[in-house]
């Protein structure tokens, strides 16, 4: 039994959270792949490589981490048991053979000593419930002098499907839906935060770099709308509301998607800080 101290994101992430992400892999990576090459240059992966991804999700980073390091190995950790199924069916499927996947808390998973040349993430390190101890464990499975490439959620104002569902202000009940800080989706939108954590988590030569990507959210205003409010956070503001507001706020949303649609496809800008840092 993996040994679990961040509870509350791993009830989350094995139930509808990780359920929605792991049914709708291909969707959530079509959303989040204009990071791919971002994450995998600033990683440099060699052919020889061992690369550790933290937060893997359903793994299209890890067997991307694969690829590039075909001599070398890549092991994905993450919490969710139901992405971690489809991370292991996908591998299988691309016949990707030098790739693993651990059910783990990056906090207390057992990585010390093991020896990675890098470690990456695309938006799986924003969830620990401590970020310090979260990346002192990590630090301490890279060899010395192994080197870190994470993307990390920016502040919500610059995400475009951030300002989709905060335009329904008026019918849901929004709170701090977007705000920067922790813990959450947003808890590293501050870069002075990011090399706090680092810093105290041994990491040395810190770099932050704000990128930006856009992805694709849905086939069309409509499909878009069923998407985001399928999803965990669209989903738990619809609950929080009756059936007659619900229907106004998807209404409302798909008439600010629909200014997003061009050539068959809803596509919003996400951004995003890039970390390097490297292990002394």
């Amino acid at each position: 039994m993996a040994h679990i101290v961040n509870t509350e994101q791993e009830q989350a992430w094995n139930g509808y959270e990780g359920a929605h992400w792991a049914h709708h892999q291909d969707r959530w990576d079509a959303v989040n792949e204009g990071f791919n090459d971002i994450l995998l240059t600033a990683a440099a992966i060699g052919r020889t490589d061992a690369v550790l991804d933290i937060g893997c999700g359903a793994g299209a980073t890890t067997r991307l981490a694969a690829r590039h390091a075909d001599e070398g190995r890549a092991t994905g950790v993450d919490l969710s048991r139901p992405m971690l199924e489809r991370a292991r069916a996908s591998a299988h499927a691309e016949h990707i053979g030098n790739v693993t996947f651990e059910h783990g808390d990056a906090q207390v998973h057992p990585l010390a000593g093991r020896g990675f040349d890098v470690a990456v993430s695309r938006f799986g390190v924003m969830f620990f419930g401590d970020p310090a101890a979260a990346f002192a464990n990590i630090g301490s499975g890279l060899r010395a002098g192994g080197r870190a490439a994470f993307v990390v959620a920016a502040d919500g104002e610059g995400n475009e499907w951030i300002q989709a569902l905060t335009g329904l202000r008026g019918l849901l009940p929004m709170g701090g839906f977007g705000v920067t800080g922790g813990p959450g989706m947003f808890s590293l939108a501050d870069p002075d935060r990011i090399r706090e954590v680092l810093t105290a988590g041994g990491f040395t030569r810190i770099a932050v770099e704000r990128v930006e990507a856009y992805g694709r959210w849905g086939q069309d205003a409509e499909d878009a709308t069923d998407f985001l409010l399928g999803s965990g956070p669209g989903r738990h503001l619809l609950h929080q509301v009756d059936e007659a507001t619900g229907e106004r706020a998807r209404s409302e949303l798909a008439d600010i998607l629909r200014r997003y649609e061009k050539d068959g496809a809803v596509r919003l800008r996400s951004v995003a800080w890039l970390v390097t840092a490297e292990r002394p």
